[in-house]
């Protein structure tokens, strides 16, 4: 059976790391599955969203330490720790948390556009009680999301947050009881489908890429991205479909 199964309806992926008795750790093959997953994703012009969680109640482990001391380094060329860190779909991309998000498996959920989690999920970065450092992204985005201070202590205590305390800093966009994150992550992924897929993406990059621009600089760089979907067919779409008060189809063009 693969490591990291893949599954899609009504315009969602969901990707679901399948190794329940290793925490789902991630190896070559993890890496591997979830970078096939996101290509697949990337490819099918039907799938708006995606889901990135983790089967049997654990989100992620982080790095299968067994299969490192066999000399397996689950980072991909161009993509990152778990085919994913270094480079993220172009589409929306929730993380669906239960149990824990360690090491890794933080910086996986990181790489994600949303964090849907359980209340009583839990995320850290421990490396550097194994004496390393979390280099798949944790230490570069935690500080955009988390207070500077509060950034600091998880980086270098290695200790862990709870959910419920990521929520009140705005690392995690909805919480949910126990078992109930992966409902939670579809229905916030079915409202963003239910959207124009051209305006979602140029979204998506415009969010992302805001934080590395002053605010005059950030008009120039999105400037050709706004143009493109003012002259798209889903703009008319979306301005006909109020005026004639039904239900947008979109083109995605």
């Amino acid at each position: 059976m693969s490591a990291v199964r893949f599954e899609d309806a009504d315009g969602i992926a969901v990707i679901t790391i399948d190794r329940p008795a290793r925490r789902n750790a991630v190896d070559l093959e993890v890496a591997h599955g979830i970078a096939r997953a996101i290509d697949a994703f990337e490819a099918r012009a039907d799938l708006a969203v995606a889901i990135l969680t983790g089967a049997g109640g654990t989100f992620c482990a982080g790095l299968d330490l067994a299969a490192f001391t066999r000399g397996e380094i689950p980072i991909l060329p161009g993509r990152g720790f778990g085919g994913l860190t270094e480079s993220p779909p172009g589409k929306p991309l929730i993380a669906a948390v239960e149990g824990w998000a360690l090491a890794g498996g933080f910086e996986l959920a990181l790489a994600a556009d949303l964090i849907v989690a359980a209340r009583d999920a839990r995320f850290g970065l421990p490396e550097t009680k194994r004496g390393l450092v979390a280099g798949a992204g944790g230490l570069l985005r935690l500080p955009k999301t988390l207070p500077y201070r509060l950034a600091m202590q998880l980086a270098l205590t290695g200790e862990p947050i709870g959910a419920e305390a990521a929520h009140d800093h705005g690392l995690v966009n909805i919480l949910t009881e126990p078992g109930g994150a992966l409902t939670a992550a579809r229905e916030l992924a079915a409202s963003i489908a239910a959207n124009g897929p051209l305006a979602v993406r140029a979204s998506k990059e415009i969010v992302a890429m805001s934080v590395d621009y002053p605010s005059t600089g950030g008009f120039d760089a999105q400037r050709p991205l706004v143009e493109r979907i003012l002259a798209s067919r889903d703009a008319l779409e979306g301005a006909l479909a109020f005026t004639e008060r039904r239900a947008p189809v979109w083109a995605g063009e």
